[in-house]
Parts: C-alpha cells; sequence; structure tokens
C-alpha cells in the first residue's frame, strides 16, 4: 500500500503543480476528479504579457495531455489531464523522472 500512498502523492502534486502554474499565468484553474485522470481547466486568456503566456504553456505542457477546446459561450477552454494510474511511469517515458 505504501507504493500506491506514493502515486496518489505524486498525482497531487503534479495537479497541484499544474494548477499553480495556471494561476501564475493569471488564470482561475478549476480541477476536477475523473475516473481514470484529473482534469484541470480554465478559460484562455484573450491576451496576456508574453512571460504569462510561457508560464501559460509550461503548465499545459507537465499534464499528460491537454487541449483547448472552443465555445460559443465561454470562448476557449484550456484543459490539462494528469493519469491517475501511473504518473511516475509516464514521467519516465517523458524524461521527466525516474521509474522505480
Amino acid at each position: 500500500m505504501a507504493t500506491k500512498g506514493r502515486v496518489l502523492h505524486s498525482l497531487e502534486a503534479r495537479v497541484d503543480a499544474i494548477a499553480a502554474r495556471l494561476t501564475a499565468a493569471g488564470c482561475v484553474p478549476r480541477v476536477s476528479d475523473h475516473d481514470t485522470h484529473v482534469r484541470i481547466e480554465t478559460e484562455v486568456p484573450e491576451q496576456a504579457p508574453t512571460e504569462a503566456w510561457r508560464e501559460f504553456l509550461a503548465a499545459l505542457d507537465a499534464a499528460d495531455w491537454w487541449g483547448i477546446a472552443i465555445g460559443s459561450k465561454r470562448g476557449r477552454t484550456a484543459w490539462a489531464a494528469v493519469d491517475k494510474e501511473t504518473p511516475a511511469a509516464i514521467e519516465a517515458a517523458r524524461g521527466r523522472g525516474n521509474q522505480l
């Protein structure tokens, strides 16, 4: 069970880090829990300073997968997803960590 706790901690840390980066970019992230992943979404700013855009893109890049949805009522919404099952293995495969 210690391994599962470590995976959960890693999941929470990744979600928190993505949300923090989006906040630093001037966004208001919303986190939702799903069966296989955690989703973080936010409205895409119309205009932002270059550094804010870099932070915004870095936040999305830290996710396992991400996208941008364009809707008529809410404008553009960016979302980032973090896989619940194997975050350590995914990071290792992407070259960001060590797989144990």
